[in-house]
């Protein structure tokens, strides 16, 4: 597995965040039992970046703390049963790990968030990465049905890894 990260923004974290990134992706991978190899590339930015990029991509002129950029749709959220179409073209040549998409988060809402929801920055980077990489697994929180079983994942694997709120 690889987790590519660049850093358009200082990130200070009191923690290493390379090393938790790269944990936390493989346990959300595991978790799901995702059956490959995976890429997943993590840009950290700042708020005009990512207020740029939610206008862009989503139609929303304001900041937000974490988006995602699937490179595979998949039929149905976490069922990689019937892969054959689109994530065949979706593979690194080189390492032959799926391309599995691109997370950007933004450092300035990570400690807004962590302050906000009173637990540790570690937790809230933590949250968005496994957050962000379901959505790369077909997850989503459109519905309240959707959102809640999002939520409980979210929670579940967070607490397999023990980070806690």
């Amino acid at each position: 597995m690889t987790v590519w990260i660049e850093e358009e923004t200082e990130a200070s974290f009191p923690f290493d965040y390379r090393k938790l990134a790269e944990e936390v992706v493989a346990f959300t991978l595991d978790y799901e039992k995702f059956p490959y190899e995976a890429e997943v590339d993590l840009t950290l930015t700042d708020i005009p970046s990512i207020q740029e990029l939610n206008k862009s991509h989503r139609g929303l002129d304001k900041p937000t703390d974490v988006l995602s950029f699937p490179m595979v749709t998949f039929p149905t959220a976490g069922d990689f049963t019937d892969m054959s179409g689109d994530l065949e073209d979706n593979f690194n040549p080189d390492t032959g790990e799926a391309l599995l998409g691109d997370i950007v988060i933004s450092v300035p809402k990570v400690y807004e968030q962590a302050e906000a929801y009173g637990h540790t920055v570690k937790r809230e980077f933590a949250f968005l990465v496994v957050h962000s990489v379901l959505h790369l697994l077909g997850y989503d929180h459109m519905t309240p049905a959707d959102a809640a079983f999002m939520e409980n994942k979210q929670e579940s694997i967070l607490q397999a890894m023990n980070i806690l709120r």
